[in-house]
């Protein structure tokens, strides 16, 4: 016997999609090492298509999964979020387990670390307020530590982290970011990155913390590739902030490679009730706020 509205609201303390079906937030973490990304993609491992696979044997029918940040192949997760649409009796039946019940299904390099109803209002990709980012990079002599080699880019020459951060301070704000981006048609390059710093952990590694409203494709790994370079020497710090005025790639930027990118956190409104209309500013072209909001669901992309 099916889960009434009554029911479902006891369950997740918000009115459900319908009287049948309720949404899920899903925190997610994941190595991307053996993944191809996030993407459902034919004859490839990805990181959605387990979970699906894991969903399917779970509920009768999970709809609409949908992530804040597509992350490219080899590119981790600790804070990803996605939603999905499933039945609200099958939420009654395995909402006590669900999350045991996925550790037992998933292969070991993806983890559902928690589950929830939300509003149907919510969007795991349009909501967001923002995406967080991480990178990691070791210029130890001897390279990257053995359990965080794959996490960790092992850098051969000696960085400084006063020119990082200093090539850092010129890429905050909002900008076009095209030097950077990997060009999508009827897709915006404007950016608005709020955070971006170096610091070196007491074990030495170098992490640069990196968030913005959105992301292009493979923006984060470009600017860690710009910064590097000024970090040991072979660019001056004003070199990466310099870039900003180009309207197309800059060919001389090295994109870092995908292991030491991490997504940390994806932040939402403290207001459920501000989930819509986050949602529908964020479809909204940055280059043209008269634009309608079905014309540019490419406002977000993925890193």
């Amino acid at each position: 016997m099916g889960a009434g509205p009554a029911a479902l609201k006891w369950l997740g303390g918000v009115e459900p999609i319908s009287d049948s079906t309720v949404r899920l937030r899903l925190d997610v973490a994941y190595d991307g090492t053996d993944f191809s990304g996030w993407a459902v993609q034919p004859g490839r491992r990805t990181v959605a298509g387990v979970l699906t696979e894991a969903f399917d044997r779970l509920f009768h029918g999970a709809t609409g999964l949908t992530v804040a940040g597509r992350t490219d192949a080899g590119v981790h997760a600790t804070g990803q979020v996605c939603h999905v649409d499933v039945a609200g009796a099958d939420w009654e039946r395995v909402s006590g387990t669900l999350i045991r019940r996925l550790a037992g299904l998933l292969p070991a390099d993806v983890r559902v670390r928690a589950a929830r109803v939300v509003p149907a209002a919510f969007d795991a990709r349009f909501s967001a307020l923002f995406r967080r980012y991480a990178y990691r990079v070791t210029d130890a002599p001897y390279g990257a530590d053995p359990l965080r080699r794959h996490d960790t880019l092992a850098w051969p020459r000696q960085l400084d982290l006063e020119a990082l951060n200093e090539a850092a301070a010129g890429l905050r704000g909002e900008h076009d970011f095209a030097a950077y981006c990997r060009r999508k048609e009827n897709a915006t390059t404007i950016r608005a990155v709020s955070h971006l710093n170096w610091r070196r952990e007491p074990d030495g590694v170098l992490v640069a913390t990196v968030q913005a409203d959105a992301f292009c494709q493979a923006m984060v790994r470009s600017l860690v590739g710009a910064m590097l370079a000024a970090g040991e020497g072979r660019r001056p710090p004003s070199w990466p902030a310099g870039l900003l005025s180009r309207r197309e790639r800059a060919s001389e930027v090295t994109v870092a490679p995908a292991h030491g990118l991490t997504l940390v956190e994806v932040g939402y409104p403290d207001d459920p009730a501000e989930y819509a209309e986050r949602a529908f500013a964020t479809r909204r072209r940055r280059d043209d706020p008269a634009a309608p909001a079905d014309q540019v669901g490419a406002a977000v992309t993925s890193e």
